[in-house]
């Protein structure tokens, strides 16, 4: 029996590599292509599959609901993220959300065959950097999220910086003092290990983009 992967990727050129690295490592393999969020919906709609690789940059995704709406339709299906973002800042963002796998497009083919390779009979495949951060955060009693450490008022003020709101701004939007926008944002800054707006704006990103 075919194992059937939907392949996810707007560049002809990946998609073409990706499904010559496998045919030519694994046997009895079935892959189909998508180019875009819409058309994997429909094709997911009328399709089985074993395995999506999910490129996350794709036309119309949705960041991680993509996974949910995704497992939605076929609900044993696996999912691995396949991207040029870094490992470390994104993967346990996908991973929470219900990705089986979190593979990064410059690895090499090993690594390819490798992930595919592991999810056909694991389930799932992560790395030791993947394994080692939720360890670290298990053991820190850390959320992977890091925003979910803050206060309804701290994250609200956060997104405020966020948006470009001053601390004048802010203070008139909330209704309470300069000082009091000055503590929060300290709090802020502190709760995420950050230094300056630039940072903030960076890890919000990563979390609500």
């Amino acid at each position: 029996m075919n194992y059937k992967i939907l392949l996810v990727d707007d560049h002809l050129v990946v998609k073409a590599g990706v499904s010559i690295i496998l045919n030519n490592e694994i046997e009895n393999l079935s892959i189909a292509y998508s180019s875009d969020y819409f058309e994997t919906i429909h094709l997911i709609k009328i399709n089985q599959y074993d395995l999506i690789v999910l490129d996350i940059n794709i036309p119309g995704g949705k960041s991680t609901a993509m996974i949910a709406e995704i497992k939605s339709y076929l609900p044993n299906v696996k999912i691995l993220m396949f991207s040029a973002y870094e490992e470390e800042s994104y993967a346990l963002r996908y991973i929470h959300a219900g990705a089986d796998g979190y593979l990064n497009k410059l690895s090499g083919e090993d690594k390819i065959v490798e992930a595919v390779k592991s999810i056909m009979t694991s389930g799932k495949y992560l790395t030791s950097t993947i394994i080692n951060k939720l360890n670290d955060n298990h053991r820190n009693n850390e959320p992977v999220n890091p925003f979910d450490k803050l206060s309804n008022r701290e994250l609200e003020i956060a997104k405020l910086l966020v948006k470009g709101e001053g601390n004048l701004e802010i203070s008139n939007c909330l209704g309470i003092q300069m000082s009091t926008v000055s503590t929060y944002k300290n709090r802020v800054f502190e709760k995420l290990k950050i230094n300056n707006l630039v940072e903030l704006i960076e890890k919000y990103k990563l979390f609500y983009d």
